[in-house]
Formats: C-alpha cells, sequence, structure tokens
C-alpha cells in the first residue's frame, strides 16, 4: 500500500508531503488545478520516462519520493531480498535534475529505471482514461485475458521458449545457407592451426629468442673487447693494476711527515688496486664462460626468421601468436565438435518447437476457460453500469501464424443491443459506452488482481446520473479489498470515497504553486456542492451535496 508521496519543485508543487491511507480516496479540484501532477510525481517514481519540464521553474531538480508497505505484499518482499534489499517498507526515489537528466534509488541503494518499473509491477496498478484507446487493440485484449488467468510467468516463460526456438531456426537457416563457407573454413582453420602446432611457439619463448640472438651475435666483439679490457688492467708494464703498485712505491718510501699527510691518498691506491683486481677476475669469468657458436646462432636466427614470417602472413606482432594459436585452435574444436553441426542443430530446433507447441497448447487452453468466466464477469459489470442488454464476449481463434505468447488471437467483441451480433469494440461502441465498457473491464481485471494498490485517473469520462453513482459504488467495494485513488471529476463518484484529497491552485505575485490537502466532513460537503453546482455555492447545493454525503457514508456501514 502506498502509504506516503514527498514532491518538492516538481512541475508548480513547491513543496507536499501526503499521507495516503487505505480504501477508496477520490481525488477532485478544479480543472488545471494539478490532478496531474500527483500522477506525474507518482510515475516518475515507478520509473516513466522524465524531462526537465518536471523541474519548477527557477530550481535545479526535482525530488520525489513514494513509501510503500510491503508486509503483506511476498512478491514485492521477495524482489527486495533477491537483491539484498530487504524490510516491511519500500522507499523509492527519483530525482531529475533541470537538466532532463535523472537518478533512482531503491531503500537508499542506487536504482535503475528498470529497477523502478520491474518493482512497481508488483506494487500498484494504474488505469487511465487512456485505456479505452489500448483497449481498441488485440493484444490488449490478450494481456488482460493473461492476467485475470494468472499465469504471466507461464507466458513470460513460452516468450523465453519461442525466443530460443526462433534463435535456433535462424541460425540453422544461415548454417544451411553458409555450409560451403563453413566447410572451406573448417580446412583453412585446420591448415592454420597444424602449422602453428608445428610452430609450437611457447609463452615466453619469443623474448628468451631475441635476447640469445643478441648476445651469440656480439660474442666475438664482446670477447675481444673484454680481452683488451682485462690488458688494461692487467698488463705486466703498462696494466692498471702495475702502474698502482708504482704509485704507491713512489709515495711509500717519503719522510713520516710526509707520508701521514699522504695517509688518505694510500689508502685510496690501495682501495682502488682491489678494486681493479676484482674487476679483472670479473672479467676473466666472462671471458671463460663465453663461447663462439655459430651453428647455435644459425638456428636461434632461423627460428626468429620462421616466427616473424608466420606473424606476418596473419598480420599480427609475433609475440601475439600464442592467442591466436588459442582462438584458432578453439574455433576449429567448435566447429569439428558439432556445435555448428546442421544434423544437431536440426535436431535441437525440432525439440524446442516440440516444447513450445506443447506449453502453448496449455496455455490456449486455460486462456479459453478464463475467457469464459472473464466475459460472464464484465457482463456483469455492464448490468450494473447500465449496459444491462448489451453481449460482451472474449472470442480466441487461432492465429495464423505461431508468435512469441502463443498460438491465440484474442479479441473482445460487444453488442450493444439486443439482436445485434458481436462485433470488435472499435466498430461499434461510442465514446459514452466505451468509457462503461472499459470500467467494467478495468474493474474485473482489478478484482483479480494481487496489487493492493489501484489508481484510476478519470476513468468515469463519458458517465453521468445515476450511472457515476454506480461507477463509484463499484470504485468503493474495490477499496475495500485494498487502496484506491481515483481521479474524478463526479461528485457522485466523489461521493462514495472513503477519504477526500482536494487540489486547488494558487496565484501569488509572480508564482503558481499547487496545495493539497485532506477533506474533514465539511470541507467535502463544500467541495462536492462546488462540483454540482460551480464556484457559487447556494444552500440547495450545499444541502445536496451533505445529503449525498451522508448517503454514501451510511452506506459505508
Amino acid at each position: 500500500m502506498l502509504v506516503q508521496l514527498a514532491i518538492r519543485n516538481y512541475a508548480i508543487v513547491d513543496s507536499l508531503d501526503l499521507e495516503l491511507q487505505d480504501g477508496m480516496t477520490a481525488i477532485t479540484g478544479e480543472t488545471g488545478a494539478g490532478k496531474s501532477i500527483l500522477l506525474g510525481a507518482l510515475g516518475l517514481c515507478l520509473g516513466e520516462r522524465a524531462d526537465a519540464g518536471s523541474v519548477r521553474h527557477g530550481t535545479d531538480r526535482a525530488d520525489l519520493a513514494a513509501r510503500f508497505d510491503i508486509g503483506s505484499l511476498p512478491a514485492a518482499s521477495d524482489w527486495l531480498a533477491e537483491r539484498e534489499l530487504p524490510g516491511d517498507d519500500c522507499l523509492l526515489r527519483r530525482v531529475v535534475t533541470a537538466s532532463g537528466r535523472s537518478k533512482a534509488w531503491i531503500n537508499g541503494q542506487p536504482a535503475t529505471i528498470t529497477d523502478l518499473k520491474a518493482l512497481g509491477e508488483h506494487l500498484i496498478d494504474i488505469h487511465s482514461q487512456h485505456a479505452h484507446q489500448a483497449l481498441l487493440r488485440d493484444e490488449t485484449h490478450l494481456r488482460l485475458v493473461d492476467d485475470f488467468a494468472g499465469h504471466r510467468q507461464d507466458v513470460a516463460s513460452l516468450n523465453a521458449l519461442y525466443r530460443q526456438w526462433h534463435d535456433r531456426r535462424q541460425r540453422l537457416k544461415r548454417l544451411s545457407e553458409d555450409s560451403d563457407e563453413i566447410q572451406a573454413r573448417r580446412q583453412l582453420l585446420r591448415y592454420q592451426v597444424e602449422e602453428l602446432d608445428q610452430l609450437a611457439l611457447s609463452e615466453g619463448e619469443l623474448d628468451t629468442l631475441e635476447r640469445e640472438q643478441e648476445t651469440l651475435a656480439h660474442a666475438e666483439e664482446s670477447l675481444r673487447e673484454a680481452q683488451v679490457a682485462t690488458d688494461y688492467c692487467d698488463s705486466d708494464d703498462s696494466g692498471a693494476l702495475a702502474l698502482l703498485h708504482q704509485a704507491v712505491n713512489r709515495v711509500s718510501p717519503l719522510p713520516g711527515s710526509d707520508r701521514g699527510a699522504l695517509a688518505d691518498a694510500l689508502t685510496m691506491l690501495g682501495e682502488a688496486r682491489i678494486q681493479i683486481e676484482e674487476a679483472t677476475r670479473e672479467l676473466h669469468r666472462f671471458i671463460g664462460a663465453t663461447e663462439l657458436d655459430p651453428e647455435r646462432l644459425a638456428w636461434v636466427e632461423e627460428r626468429l626468421g620462421e616466427v616473424h614470417r608466420i606473424a606476418r602472413k596473419h598480420q599480427i606482432l609475433p609475440e601475439e601468436l600464442t592467442d591466436l594459436h588459442q582462438r584458432l585452435h578453439a574455433e576449429l574444436n567448435g566447429l569439428e565438435n558439432g556445435e555448428h553441426d546442421l544434423d544437431t542443430l536440426s535436431a535441437e530446433v525440432e525439440t524446442l518447437r516440440d516444447q513450445w507447441r506443447d506449453q502453448a497448447r496449455r496455455i490456449s487452453e486455460q486462456r479459453r476457460q478464463a475467457a469464459v468466466q472473464f466475459g460472464q464477469e464484465v457482463q456483469g459489470q455492464l448490468a450494473f453500469l447500465a449496459m444491462g442488454k448489451a453481449s460482451f464476449e472474449v472470442d480466441i481463434e487461432a492465429r495464423d501464424t505461431p508468435g512469441p505468447d502463443g498460438l491465440d488471437r484474442v479479441r473482445f467483441l460487444i453488442s450493444a443491443n439486443p439482436g445485434q451480433p458481436a462485433r470488435p469494440l472499435s466498430k461499434v461502441a461510442s465514446g459514452g459506452e466505451l468509457s462503461r465498457i472499459s470500467l467494467a473491464i478495468q474493474v474485473v481485471a482489478a478484482n483479480h488482481s494481487t496489487t493492493p494498490t489501484m489508481v484510476f485517473d478519470e476513468v468515469d469520462v463519458g458517465v453521468s446520473g445515476a450511472t457515476a453513482e454506480i461507477v463509484g459504488q463499484l470504485l468503493k467495494r474495490l477499496g475495500q479489498h485494498g487502496q484506491v485513488m481515483t481521479v474524478t471529476h463526479l461528485p457522485q463518484v466523489a461521493a462514495q470515497a472513503h477519504h477526500h484529497l482536494h487540489i486547488e491552485k494558487q496565484a501569488e505575485q509572480d508564482t503558481t504553486q499547487t496545495q493539497m490537502a485532506h477533506l474533514d466532513p465539511a470541507g467535502r460537503v463544500r467541495e462536492l456542492a462546488r462540483m454540482l453546482g460551480g464556484v457559487k455555492l447556494s444552500d440547495r447545493t450545499l444541502a445536496h451535496a451533505r445529503e449525498m454525503l451522508e448517503a454514501s457514508q451510511h452506506e459505508h456501514h
């Protein structure tokens, strides 16, 4: 149940907090007062499309929130629990900026518009005057009968099965048409994979080969230069070690005072000799470890040449060959292991078709059973709405071609007068008749809905007098088992409500605002009188309004 609606800077509303109750709530106000604002704000919380025009002029964003009590809504509770958002309350919030962008939250966690719509289906049903137009389409008739039958999940499963069947059927068609191309692709892959198998390039091998090639190619030059460096360090007469030895011999014999002044120099000469000796040993080790191996060099260069040749053939870098090998091998396995085998795919298509037809036949039988009861209940509501002579029926016939929703075409037929054949709604119903037929259908649908909150937006358009009072009684009955909010211009309907919400537009200086308030009994009498007789309220009109309200309240008890 919707328990609270908070609106900030939306359309011509500055700030508004509404507490809502169960039962039937009538929403009234003069034309243009902003009744659509209430439903618009609620619609945005439920994932409807937003635009910059939603934001109150002069502000940077509109902020809307709707709180629902879901303690008795297991479907909504399960939906939230699956997303780790549990709780007995559900808070939907939507912020729309002046640039037209929007953000959404569910119980304080960021959410997508798709999430709002999916969760909203478990929380609220909105029936609008535009439903009249939707009733002229066959797909609406099919959906209503399926909802009435209570097998929405079965139809969704059938739809998914149809998409699988259609997908495999299209793939089979493409493969049948392209079998020559598939065979050519398989042969090419075999050749390419075999060539890469023979190359057998391992992970990291390319880097190793390139380093080894560089070492082997420069081995002779490296040996020569290392030997020269060794000679510089350790030549008998002119090497660095011999020269350092001579330098020490020159300084050591000096008198004690001079030798003391040169102590640091002697120390450094000694350290330099140690460093040169260590460097000489390293050079000797390098010379001893380095070998000239022209045969190994030739093999490494041939191996690298083969790697680069195959990489050029595939127009990739040499280091990408390993990944290419894996991809081509996987594709070849897919082709050779029957993933695209025509016989296997053909059998799968037949299996999916048979599964779809079996499930479609079961759903078709359920539809035919539900259609009879649905037609009877609508017929009963039409009689209640002063169309007792009209005849309503649900016609189900086989489709020319199978579709995602099954084998059936569902149409609502009506005969407004006895003796006339039943014909589609669009061909026989006048505006007023269509309004009443639409209301009858929506009341039947709502009676079987598991959604506890229903909103009716001017569904009483085109009715008046005693019929209007009956419409109010219908909505009041629905409100006795849940929460019903109805936007209406008819006092006969508003008088039946358990609660009355009045919407008023106020102009102050250069700004316009919409105010909404729950009416007490005296306020309800004045509002009903306004709806009955216009702006100027006479004693007679007020008395009529009071009598209307008292009569409807007496019926409550």
